[in-house]
């Protein structure tokens, strides 16, 4: 064989191990089977995969509001299975855990995520429970006060849907942090049957959300957040118990479905009896302030582009009053200059109607009127969804109209939540922020 023979028949077996090895490295990367989504993420601390891209975003999220009564033992050798309801969807998940109200350390031996196989039933879709892990372990501990991050799954998590987030706790550990008007049945089951698919070691109701506090997703359907700092009306707690009826759904829905629309997922931090102004008793305080808790429960929210202040009337309604319009408006203010210092667009709603609440006088509402006079100004906030216009009686302002009512004559109707979410211009969740109002 000559010199140049061999070289080209060197080459040329050079050139086939190349195209094998491309060949095997192509079986490899390409997508991953549904078995290997089950087994969940092969890395050692949970994390979704290197190649799955998309924006961090929170497609849910809940205020912890107080500390559930007569936990003292929280829940012991018992798994506690929140069913809560996404805003977008995304390949990865994670979650987050609070003990913000707890006196002792929160230990969770094992947590899990799940689709539902239906909505407001404690059953997992088959092929989509996923362990949780956190810093690479599979349980964790939540000092008094704290919150923990889980490491990321994947798991394509589809929007307008239900998930399955649970935890269990073999010590006792309390209170429990939690969020009281949930509008959504929960469950609860005795022993650790966190992984069970199906739902029926789950023989215990709960309306309440535990411990859970938000739950992001990698996503390439949104850009980026929209959180609603407010009230009982935007907790929803007049709205059809698990029908997801509140204004913030219906805005969820026109974000994903409107041409032209931000993409933002929607997060609810809705209190119901919040102030802008008044904690609530206890330490740390139940019911805490908008201007308190503004930093945990808004701003840092994931992906969060604007935040809608929708609060100030039970600053008028509730003890201590508050009978100056000047303190409820000082406090909006201090609101937007927090938000304008992270960047971020703040729009503001009119305070509704109330005529004929037992809470109701003349002089109150007079309070509420001027409040809604300033926000009207553009003094207070960079854009103004006016719920008053959209809700109350052309012919009795003082009240809200008919078919918007619940029958309190304070929070709206299913009806009423809809009208909301429709008033809102949705092209005034975009826009620089000013320098100053």
């Amino acid at each position: 064989m000559t010199r140049r023979n061999g070289y080209a028949l060197m080459a040329a077996l050079a050139a086939v191990v190349v195209l094998i090895s491309a060949a095997i490295y192509v079986g490899v990367s390409g997508d991953a089977r549904d078995d290997d989504l089950r087994a969940g993420p092969r890395h050692p601390q949970g994390s979704a995969a290197p190649a799955s891209s998309g924006t961090w975003v929170g497609t849910w999220s809940s205020s912890p509001a107080a500390a559930e009564p007569r936990t003292e033992a929280g829940f012991a050798g018992r798994s506690i299975r929140n069913v809560v309801h996404t805003s977008v969807g995304g390949s990865s998940a994670r979650i987050t855990l609070s003990n913000l109200y707890g006196r002792t350390p929160l230990s969770i031996t094992h947590a899990s995520i799940a689709l539902a196989a239906a909505p407001n039933t404690p059953g997992a879709a088959a092929g989509t429970l996923r362990r949780l892990s956190f810093g690479g372990n599979h349980s964790v501990v939540v000092e008094p006060g704290g919150r923990v991050v889980s490491d990321p799954v994947r798991l394509r998590v589809p929007h307008d849907a239900d998930l399955l987030v649970t935890t269990f706790s073999p010590t006792p550990s309390g209170p429990v942090t939690y969020h009281p008007h949930a509008r959504q049945i929960s469950y609860v089951a005795d022993g650790d049957r966190v992984s069970d698919l199906r739902g029926d070691a789950y023989t215990q109701q709960s309306p309440y959300w535990r411990y859970l506090a938000a739950v992001d997703v990698l996503s390439r359907e949104a850009e980026g957040a929209v959180v609603v700092l407010g009230d009982s009306l935007t907790d929803g707690v007049s709205s059809t118990m698990g029908a997801n009826a509140r204004w913030t759904d219906v805005l969820s829905d026109r974000l994903r479905d409107e041409q032209g629309a931000p993409r933002y997922s929607v997060l609810n931090q809705g209190i119901s009896g919040n102030r802008i102004l008044s904690d609530g008793l206890g330490r740390p305080a139940d019911n805490p302030s908008g201007l308190s808790r503004f930093e945990r429960d808004a701003l840092s929210r994931t992906g969060v582009k604007a935040v809608v202040i929708a609060l100030g009337i039970n600053d008028i309604l509730r003890n201590p009053q508050q009978t100056s319009s000047e303190e409820i408006l000082d406090g909006m203010r201090e609101l937007t200059r927090q938000a304008h210092a992270r960047g971020l667009r703040v729009i503001g709603a009119t305070l509704m109607p109330f005529g004929g609440h037992r809470g109701y006088t003349p002089e109150l509402d007079e309070v509420r009127r001027q409040v809604n006079e300033q926000i009207r100004s553009g003094k207070v906030f960079d854009a103004v969804v006016d719920f008053d216009r959209a809700l109350r009686d052309p012919y009795a302002p003082e009240k809200l109209r008919e078919p918007y009512d619940s029958g309190d004559h304070l929070h709206p109707s299913d009806e009423g939540f809809k009208k909301m979410a429709y008033a809102f211009n949705l092209a005034s969740l975009r826009g620089s922020v000013p320098a100053e109002l």
